[in-house]
């Protein structure tokens, strides 16, 4: 087990994420590192500003992490889920008005 860092991701936050990364299209081989770990140093990246060859051992391999962010990138997957849980904040904060009104 790795130690933590303050950019991992909780059970909570874990759980609101997860439904919106893409499965698999074509069987292939399983895969090696959890997306969790993928997500946590991604975050790590985006959080502290280091080269991605400068992530910290304990992550899955630089190169591994960085094919996810791209992938996700092109595909536009980090924008379905920044969507997603924007639209879930506001409902948490203006109840049932999704979209915020001009006045």
């Amino acid at each position: 087990m790795r130690k933590a860092y303050q950019t991992d991701l909780c059970d909570v936050e874990w759980s609101y994420i997860e439904p919106h990364i893409p499965t698999p299209k074509a069987p292939g081989r399983p895969r090696v590192h959890p997306l969790r770990e993928i997500l946590n140093a991604i975050f790590y990246i985006v959080r502290s500003g280091c080269a991605w060859r400068l992530l910290p051992h304990d992550f899955p391999p630089w190169k591994t992490v960085h094919h996810y962010f791209r992938t996700w990138r092109i595909d536009g997957t980090w924008e379905r889920m920044h969507a997603a849980l924007r639209k879930r904040m506001r409902a948490c904060v203006w109840g049932e008005m999704l979209s915020p009104v001009l006045a």
